[in-house]
């Protein structure tokens, strides 16, 4: 699949050198432009629709994170490319689907473009199409503590969970929802056998309720109950391959 891409970074060599691996090892990338800082950045982006931006972090006038809050809609994917390692955390929770260090690793680069390129396969597969779980409902159980001793839960009655410091909170199809004393780690070891997909540091939801993905900024799922939830770029690979 042929992706276009342009290049964001405020230093010359550094977009030189980008280009050029590129072109070499990754050829299903289009470079259909340059930009040295945010503002020309968004004017490409204006011009023409695109696929990926491999994005500087620390530039003039602006960083990457004002780059993304000043845009009208995320539908393209991000790789974070940068000499700072400490922005990586706050980069694959929300918005990059992967990160490369300066000197840039050849094959990581290559693992980003396969990994986006990955991605934009899914959801081309899936555009305008009901989402089917390649999986079947369930009838397991799980035992959730009380104050009283425990209670014993329809695992597919579970729509999501939501992390809440070390406790989280458990949203159930009869619109009732349960506080328990377990990290979200918990249940995600708990329950990922059977149907239930980690898509955010704060989100476990159960496959079988998703009702709708949507590209959007930052990417988004509706659920049974109406609910939307954001779906950060690092869990969207392995979400969009649990549907036909």
């Amino acid at each position: 699949m042929q992706l276009k891409a342009i290049l964001v970074d405020d230093e010359k060599n550094a977009r030189e050198i980008l280009r050029n691996y590129l072109t070499k090892y990754c050829q299903n990338i289009t470079i259909v432009g340059e930009a040295e800082n945010i503002n020309d950045a968004l004017k490409l982006i204006e011009k023409q629709s695109i696929d990926l931006v491999f994005l500087d972090v620390e530039m003039p006038y602006g960083n990457a994170f004002d780059f993304i809050d000043q845009l009208k809609n995320l539908d393209f994917e991000i790789v974070f490319v940068t000499a700072y390692d400490h922005y990586a955390i706050d980069a694959l929770n929300n918005h990059a689907a992967f990160y490369l260090t300066k000197p840039i690793s050849i094959d990581n680069l290559i693992k980003a473009v396969d990994y986006v390129t990955d991605i934009k396969e899914k959801e081309n597969a899936l555009q305008n199409k009901v989402l089917i779980p390649k999986i079947k409902s369930v009838t397991g159980k799980i035992s959730i503590p009380t104050q009283n001793g425990f209670e014993v839960l329809e695992m597919q009655s579970i729509i999501y969970a939501k992390a809440d410091d070390n406790y989280t909170l458990l949203f159930l199809e009869n619109n009732t929802k349960k506080l328990v004393s377990k990290t979200l780690k918990y249940f995600e070891d708990a329950l990922s056998d059977n149907g239930f997909a980690r898509i955010h540091k704060s989100y476990l939801v159960n496959v079988n309720c998703i009702r709708k993905y949507n590209k959007g900024k930052g990417g988004t799922i509706e659920l049974s109950n109406g609910k939307e939830l954001s779906v950060s770029a690092a869990k969207k690979s392995k979400l969009l391959a649990y549907f036909k």
